[in-house]
């Protein structure tokens, strides 16, 4: 894999890892300010956030092995 490859990996982490973050925020904000009145939003907050963290460890897993491939 090119360095090209592996640098746009390591984006694609990057950005996917901000995602992730952002919809644990969101998760944070709704269980500490909103709860328990926003219960009907709680599982649509947690499977977002849930897929968010998922991709991230995805594109994280490909980006690892890239990278000890490429080594």
């Amino acid at each position: 894999m090119s360095d090209e490859d592996i640098k746009a990996l390591e984006k694609e982490v990057k950005k996917t890892k901000r995602l992730a973050n952002e919809a644990a925020s969101v998760l944070h904000d709704l269980i500490e300010d909103r709860l328990p009145d926003a219960y009907g939003e709680l599982m649509g907050v947690a499977q977002a956030t849930y897929d968010a963290c998922k991709a991230w460890d995805e594109a994280n897993k490909k980006f690892l092995a890239a990278s000890t491939t490429s080594a």
